[in-house]
């Protein structure tokens, strides 16, 4: 396995999970700023989203291990975030299983894609991205769920959280879309 930045970043996001986590099984009162955490802590790990894979295409870093590394980091603390929220009633139950659902369809669609040697065909699009954006500023709302200078955080996760799972199912309809012509020539 090789270290480097990019793959210590990614690492770090792995090691915040918990961070976050564990913040909401701590006894009411022993966080004073509990929901503040675990938001900033959030928006850190999301950020070494971006910035892990911008120093690896900068620094010419990348590996295998890498690419196989950062989506697992991103689904992984995406859904230990919705598990907490929908735990504290902050997100439907709805939304968590679309989005939580689609990870699992589309991770496994690109490892069966990959085995056939057609993973081209279910790069990450634009589209995926604009749903990982949509989640990355949804979930330290969610998290934090308090006003800041009378703008209504939990208003814009709420509306955020939705708009990510309408492109949740548009970017798996799109992937599945994609990965139909491989999977009908292999007759399956």
């Amino acid at each position: 396995m090789p270290l480097n930045v990019p793959i210590f970043l990614t690492w770090l996001r792995i090691a915040m999970i918990p961070l976050v986590v564990g913040l909401f099984y701590l006894p009411d009162g022993w966080v004073p700023a509990r929901d503040a955490i675990a938001a900033v802590a959030f928006i850190i790990a999301a950020l070494t989203d971006w910035f892990d894979g911008w120093l690896a295409r900068r620094w010419n870093q990348t590996s295998a291990f890498g690419a196989f590394l950062d989506p697992v980091a991103d689904k992984l603390m995406v859904c230990a975030a919705l598990l907490v929220l929908l735990d504290l009633n902050r997100v439907d139950s709805f939304i968590a299983l679309i989005i939580i659902g689609r990870e699992i369809t589309i991770s496994a669609l690109r490892e069966w894609m990959a085995k056939i040697g057609a993973s081209g065909s279910v790069a990450v699009h634009r589209l995926g991205k604009f749903k990982t954006a949509a989640q990355m500023v949804a979930i330290p709302c969610l998290l934090y769920w308090q006003p800041i200078h009378g703008v209504s955080l939990q208003w814009i996760g709420r509306v955020l959280i939705v708009i990510a799972a309408v492109l949740t199912v548009w970017s798996m309809c799109y992937y599945l879309r994609r990965a139909w012509p491989e999977i009908r020539s292999r007759g399956v």
